[in-house]
């Protein structure tokens, strides 16, 4: 049986969300890395990640129903 996550891609990642962003199927036990990899998402242009509002890591495991952002570094001025 698939969870399913919320995932919000921010900034330069958002090119890289699924249409089924709100509602995405990934395999129980896959963490932050494997999600972002099947997404096709540069792992080098990610900065932060949240799961539920609490900064996760790539290596965090996501669960049922977790809700995932992921921002690449802001530059400002």
């Amino acid at each position: 049986m698939k969870n399913r996550v919320s995932i919000h891609l921010f900034a330069t990642l958002a090119e890289f969300t699924p249409a089924n962003a709100e509602n995405y199927p990934l395999s129980p036990g896959r963490s932050v890395q494997d999600l972002l990899a099947e997404l096709d998402v540069p792992l080098e242009e990610v900065k932060l990640i949240f799961i539920n509002g609490i900064k996760g890591e790539l290596s965090s495991i996501v669960r049922d129903g977790d809700r995932i952002g992921v921002f690449p570094p802001i530059g400002g001025g």
